[in-house]
């Protein structure tokens, strides 16, 4: 049984989210104050998540991402990667943190089953780190990425939002890092998800502003076609590196006709697109495992063909639910 939208796109990729509490408040996933949680008694228990996910792997789904907010912060997530890494039809099972927990993590979780993970680090600067994330210290996030390299989470990706005026002096200090370490730096596209303050139309910069910064720096891209993992980016190698970079066109060129994911948010919704506001709740039918497979296909069938995310910050038909934040989505 496979999971074929309208426009013949097969999804076989779940991305969870555990919970929309996170130890930072970064300026494109938060707003700084007056931040509405989730009710814990609101947010699924992880018995009820472990049913939709192996519901998935009955109907396809074979990678699992589990995301937030930060899901280090709930508490039993080590045993949650467990019962998943558990289920037949899991082959691929990563996570999405912002790193800082790693160092207390990192090895239960790769002992746990868990694959590979993604950091955001969007800065090597100090100040600038903190400022993005009004709270972080980089040196926290360093020492997370250096267990998660010591404990073979590999390959561990840092994710870059790139930001006009904030850190976009910082491409090549990026670059020199994947040719430092075997990392993959990320750089994605802002998009204006939860855009609380407006700002996305001051901060947009298209990715081919790195592929620029990379040339006049010495260090050209070049493409490998022949490398792609279960998301969007484009991957790049760089002359001596050990690493690799990886482009992601949220915005400027849309990948839509290869998405080939589905999202569960932590409050238990099942979402076909991170732009469009239409989901499902699955507890009405959480116990009913054909209900949750037939929810699993409306939910699928109502996929846009794209989402109408624009460069200049018109969001084409904008709905209420695409300004919730990030944190309440799952990254």
């Amino acid at each position: 049984m496979s999971l074929i939208d309208a426009y013949g796109r097969k999804h076989d990729y779940l991305r969870v989210s555990v919970t929309d509490r996170c130890n930072l408040r970064c300026i494109y996933c938060m707003s700084e104050e007056g931040i509405e949680q989730i009710s814990h008694n609101e947010i699924l228990c992880y018995e009820d998540m472990l049913k939709v996910i192996r519901t998935g792997t009955e109907m396809g789904i074979t990678k699992i991402r589990v995301t937030g907010g930060e899901p280090l912060v709930r508490l039993g997530i080590v045993d949650f990667i467990r019962e998943i890494a558990a289920l037949p039809g899991v082959s691929d099972l990563a996570m999405t943190t912002n790193g800082i927990l790693l160092p207390r993590y990192a090895a239960g979780l790769k002992t746990a089953g868990l694959k590979r993970i993604n950091i955001s680090l969007d800065s090597l600067k100090p100040l600038v780190y903190n400022s993005i994330t009004r709270c972080g210290k980089l040196e926290d996030v360093l020492a997370g990425i250096s267990a998660a390299l010591e404990n073979d989470l590999q390959p561990v990706k840092i994710n870059v939002v790139l930001m006009k005026g904030i850190n976009d002096g910082e491409v090549e200090d990026f670059l020199q890092l994947a040719r430092e370490k075997p990392l993959h730096i990320r750089f994605i596209e802002y998009m204006p998800i939860g855009d609380h303050d407006h700002s996305y139309g001051n901060h947009y910069l298209p990715l081919s502003f790195v592929e620029e910064t990379a040339k006049k720096a010495g260090l050209p891209l070049t493409p490998v076609p022949t490398y792609r993992g279960p998301g969007p980016a484009d991957y790049y190698t760089l002359p001596g590196g050990k690493g690799m970079i990886g482009l992601i066109h949220a915005i400027s060129k849309h990948f839509c006709s290869t998405c080939n994911r589905l999202r569960l948010t932590s409050e238990g919704n099942l979402k076909a697109c991170l732009y469009w506001q239409e989901e499902k709740s699955v507890r009405p039918v959480i116990d009913n495992p054909d209900a949750l497979k037939a929810l699993f296909r409306k939910v699928l069938a109502n996929k846009p063909a794209e989402h109408q995310m624009a460069s200049d910050g018109r969001c084409g038909a904008v709905q209420p639910g695409t300004m919730r934040s990030m944190s309440k989505t799952g990254g």
